[in-house]
């Protein structure tokens, strides 16, 4: 092979990775964006805007500020599971939010954790 040759496939390679990390990049804003949505639609009236539950409605049933280490610690997948099956006050929301728009809301949730 030559030198030219193995320049060109370099190039072609790095390009590839850079799409491929641009198309990441927007995948993750766009899960954000959509998670973003749906948790002022459906979480804010309990956990607040920014997600202390310092709200009326989440101080009388008690709803989870999602600041904290117990949540902050708690898996994805548990999350999810919540968010979907629902639990002790928090309805289920199986019915509402497709399966990545509830894992997209998980992401969200993790956004919190840096404020």
């Amino acid at each position: 092979m030559t030198t030219r040759n193995r320049r060109f496939r370099l190039t072609i390679i790095s390009l590839i990775m850079a799409a491929g990390g641009v198309l990441a990049c927007t995948t993750r804003a766009q899960s954000t964006g959509t998670g973003e949505k749906n948790y002022k639609k459906n979480c804010t009236p309990c956990h607040g805007v920014n997600g202390d539950a310092n709200t009326p409605a989440g101080k009388v049933l008690k709803a989870r500020d999602f600041h904290s280490p117990e949540i902050q610690k708690a898996s994805d997948e548990e999350l999810a599971a919540v968010i979907a099956k629902g639990k002790n006050n928090m309805p289920s929301f199986e019915k509402q939010l497709k399966p990545n728009e509830i894992m997209d809301l998980v992401k969200y949730i993790r956004t919190f954790s840096k404020k």
